[in-house]
This record gives structure tokens, C-alpha cells and sequence, in this order.
């Protein structure tokens, strides 16, 4: 337990900047606080207690304002940054050295029954307000942007973006898709829209003047 103990406060180290000490990360991070809470709820759920494992997790979740389910399984090193609204459901597993930003749901659709979440592997960074939604894997040393909405599996050392995400880097190479549109110059649909009025605009003007000539 001292090791993980260790463990959880050096990878809050290596990952926020605005880390001062150990004490400040164990006793006032909401991240750790979570997480602890959860290893002790996970015991209990794992021995069959599973209301007094609720009670533990609930009640955390107040504390916190994250939500990790006892029957989740939750590898080593896990950074939960921030944390507000974090939720990670029952059948979620997350491997190693995950780092999660705050409002991230690994959740399910309703539509599945026994394995609803998804599997986040070893490495993978999960930006503010995404939604990882079913129970597919995310691969190892994944990105999956901020406000992403995953819907499907994201392969290995992979990059998603966007609603619904789609995949736009594998291994630092680009994508590229039939009819792609980068997401940083993406057009501006209202100034579009715009410059087609004025185009017919200027074609209306046109047409009056040869009219009156």
C-alpha cells in the first residue's frame, strides 16, 4: 500500500506543474483522495460487500466530485487532473500511467449488457470533457482530444478527435480521409454562407444593371 502510495503521488508530480509537495497532492488533490477511496471500495466489492463498497464510493463522490464505480478496475499510476465530473463506470478497466482530465465519462450507451465500458490501456491521455462511451478499447498510448465523443475503438499510439471522434493520427502520421478537413482551418460555415449572398448579391446587381442599359 506505502508503495502505491508513492507510486500515485510521483506520477502527480511528473504530470502537474502545479504540484508544490507530497502533502499538498495526498491530503488536498481530489484525484488522489478519489482514488483512494476507490481502492478501499474496490476490496470491499471484490469480497462480496458490495453496499457498504457503494457507501464508500458515494460518499467520495460528494467529497470529490468524482465517480468511480467499486467494480471498475484501475491499473497503477492513474492522474486524475482537476477531476470535477469525472465518472468511470462498472465494467471499465484502465491499465497503466492513464492520465484523465476533468468532466471525462468512460460510460456506457445503454444499449449493451455485461461488459458496458470501455478499456482504456497502458499510457493513454484522455482530454477535459471527453466521453468515451461502450465497451471497446482505447490502445495503448492513445490521445483522445478534448470534448471528444468515442464511440468506437481507438487503435494503439493513435490520435482522436471530434463528434463522433474519428482517428486523425496513427504513429505522428496523418489520416487522411475521403473529403478530410483539417480540424484547425475547418471553414466557417456562416462566413461561407455569407460570401455565397454576397456572390448573388453582385449577380443580381449585374443582371438590373444590363436591364436598365
Amino acid at each position: 500500500m506505502l508503495e502505491k502510495t508513492r507510486e500515485m503521488i510521483g506520477a502527480y508530480k511528473a504530470r502537474d506543474p502545479a504540484a508544490r509537495s507530497s502533502l499538498e497532492i495526498y491530503f488536498l488533490y481530489p484525484g488522489p483522495r478519489a482514488e483512494r477511496a476507490y481502492r478501499r471500495a474496490h476490496w470491499w466489492w471484490t469480497h462480496g460487500h458490495r453496499l457498504l463498497a457503494r457507501a464508500i464510493s458515494e460518499h467520495a463522490k460528494r467529497r470529490t466530485g468524482i465517480e468511480i464505480h467499486p467494480g471498475a478496475e484501475i491499473g497503477r499510476r492513474l492522474v486524475i487532473d482537476h477531476g470535477a465530473g469525472v465518472v468511470i463506470g462498472e465494467t471499465a478497466r484502465i491499465g497503466n500511467d492513464v492520465l484523465i482530465y476533468q468532466g471525462v465519462t468512460l460510460g456506457g450507451t445503454g444499449k449493451d449488457q455485461g461488459k458496458r465500458h470501455p478499456t482504456v490501456g497502458n499510457n493513454v491521455l484522455i482530454g477535459a470533457g471527453a466521453k468515451v462511451l461502450g465497451p471497446f478499447t482505447v490502445g495503448d498510448n492513445a490521445r483522445i482530444a478534448a470534448g471528444a465523443v468515442v464511440l468506437s475503438a481507438v487503435p494503439p499510439d493513435s490520435t482522436a478527435v471530434g463528434v463522433p471522434a474519428r482517428v486523425v493520427r496513427i504513429a505522428g502520421e496523418r489520416v487522411n480521409y475521403a473529403g478530410d478537413v483539417d480540424q484547425v482551418s475547418v471553414t466557417d460555415p456562416v462566413k461561407a454562407e455569407l460570401c455565397s449572398l454576397r456572390a448573388r448579391v453582385d449577380e443580381l446587381e449585374k443582371t438590373l444593371e444590363n436591364k436598365g442599359e
